[in-house]
């Protein structure tokens, strides 16, 4: 384990091998600073196109989703068109969801697909409303109106499946549809968690510009539950930008019902690791698969793959 001061060896209860025995895809979110920043940083691509390759194996690969919010700003400036921020999201009103469709399902999720082929996997690119494969509908969730902005309400994954069993890797901006067949711009994040879900995915792994959660010497800790989380924020270990972070980690871990791991992006060698039982980064356990690791039947996560409990 990373954590000298929080090393665990959970022991696996009998309820624990219900999310071992899962052998979906891998879904990954990518955020725009990783893809601003991928000529110099063409081992990411690689290491995702690797690992798609080693999950071919099992009949199984990478989904990709991503943001940019950075190509988004750049556009709507370029346009003269000023965009707010509230409560973490993109105010998007009606005169500029065009604009962000056309960055991010446009010149984004192209510059993506490109990059994934350029590494030698074949990739499609998507918007979640694409299939049917998430259905959204205006986010209802703030106390005011954030304009054209969804949530996703359900999906058929099909799509993605037949694309997987295809060999291809899904490459998915996070642009739905609402049932009029309007376009709605959903916070990356919250769309991977959402999409998550609907996949059936073994793991969600959100490449950001952190290696994962610190402890206060420095070194990275393996694995949080929600108790933990809570402690880290009130002793200060987990602060400012980290906390929420770790909280929207461990929101998508319980809406998915699955393991989120926290990584860096520029950390190509221990993403690609993960094929190989490599630990990497910070892993979130949602509710229930913490509570199967508190069981003690005699058995650790130390002795079981971590691609097993991704």
């Amino acid at each position: 384990m990373h954590s000298a001061t929080l090393v665990k060896h959970h022991s696996i209860g009998q309820s624990h091998s219900n999310w071992t025995e899962r052998t979906g895809p891998l879904l990954v979110k990518l955020g725009g600073a990783a893809i601003d920043r991928a000529e110099d940083n063409p081992a990411l691509f690689q290491a995702l196109c690797d690992l798609h390759k080693s999950l071919r194996a099992e009949g199984q690969g990478v989904v990709l989703i991503h943001g940019g919010g950075a190509a988004v700003d750049r556009r709507l400036e370029r346009l003269g068109l000023v965009s707010q921020r509230r409560d973490g999201i993109r105010l998007t009103p009606p005169e500029h969801i065009d604009e962000v469709v056309a960055a991010l399902a446009g010149s984004t999720n192209t510059q993506v697909v490109g990059l994934i082929q350029r590494s030698g996997v074949p990739a499609v690119g998507l918007s979640l409303g694409d299939g049917f494969v998430a259905r959204s509908a205006k986010a209802t969730g703030y106390s005011f109106d954030p304009g054209c902005v969804g949530e996703i309400s359900g999906g058929d994954p099909r799509l993605i499946h037949l694309l997987i069993d295809s060999g291809y890797m899904p490459v998915l901006c996070s642009i739905g549809l609402d049932e009029q067949g309007e376009p709605l711009n959903i916070n990356a994040d919250d769309a991977a968690a959402g999409l998550a879900g609907l996949i059936g995915c073994r793991g969600l792994v959100l490449l950001t510009d952190v290696p994962g959660v610190l402890d206060r010497d420095g070194a990275l800790i393996d694995e949080l539950t929600a108790a933990e989380i809570e402690e880290h924020i009130a002793s200060g270990v987990i602060k400012g930008g980290m906390i929420p972070k770790v909280r929207g980690a461990f929101q998508a871990a319980q809406a998915a019902r699955t393991p989120v791991t926290i990584m860096s992006w520029s950390d190509a060698a221990s993403l690609a690791g993960l094929s190989h039982g490599q630990p990497a980064g910070t892993r979130i356990l949602p509710g229930e698969l913490a509570g199967a690791a508190s069981t003690d039947t005699g058995a650790s996560y130390s002795t079981t793959p971590w691609s097993d409990l991704l």
